[in-house]
């Protein structure tokens, strides 16, 4: 699944008339980025949640076939479920086997093929390096689980694999998922990785065009 509904207010005014997945690095679409990764790790089954102009990303990708992938819409309405509520709402169209998550406002070069199979308790995470913008970060990892307290934290990549069960007791409606993940935590029931290669939170203007330069130097 693609999280594709947030409104992108930091990103304005370049998404007051564009959805944030939908702006274009490196000559193609932020979220095209995603869908070519993904296929390339052999997932071509994709859930893309949309919310503010979610009709354009609809339009824009279509049913996926040009990319090697189908995919399938979950539409929000123009405000949007948050990340938790996102994912919920989209439950039945992912299935009863654990799912691969990605941020649509992030870009990576990490390799969804090296994920595991499944997690090994209610989820597992790639985190990564702490950026300029959060260094405070986000979870620590220790022997491999993700912890709500400890030293060094590092900041989590919007990057998760998921069993459906973590949402069962979720109400319908809007709902962040950083709770939800605390709580799991604290269960000991989320496994971690450590990623440190290429990264970065698609957040304002000026990431944007730093991913751009990023990118036509690699070209």
């Amino acid at each position: 699944m693609i999280l594709a509904a947030g409104r992108g207010e930091r990103m304005r005014p370049l998404t007051d008339t564009i959805p944030k997945p939908l702006l274009k690095v490196a000559g193609d679409y932020l979220i095209a980025h995603h869908l070519h990764a993904l296929v390339a790790a052999g997932i071509s089954e994709i859930v893309i949640n949309h919310a503010w102009l979610g009709k354009q990303i609809e339009q824009a990708l279509g049913d996926g076939r040009r990319y090697g992938a189908q995919i399938h819409y979950s539409a929000e309405g123009d405000v949007g479920l948050e990340t938790a509520g996102g994912i919920k709402r989209a439950l039945p169209l992912l299935g009863g086997a654990p799912f691969l998550v990605v941020n649509g406002d992030v870009w990576s070069d990490y390799q969804f093929a090296t994920l595991p199979a499944e997690p090994a308790g209610a989820a597992h995470l790639v985190l990564v390096d702490n950026p300029l913008f959060h260094p405070a970060g986000d979870f620590a990892l220790q022997d491999n689980r993700v912890q709500c307290d400890g030293e060094p934290k590092l900041t989590f990549s919007g990057i998760g694999l998921y069993r459906p069960e973590l949402f069962d007791d979720l109400p319908d409606g809007r709902t962040p998922l950083a709770p939800l993940l605390r709580a799991a935590m604290d269960r000991g029931e989320v496994s971690g990785e450590h990623y440190r290669g290429g990264w970065m939170d698609v957040g304002t203007p000026e990431r944007l065009e730093a991913l751009e330069r990023q990118l036509s130097s690699r070209r």
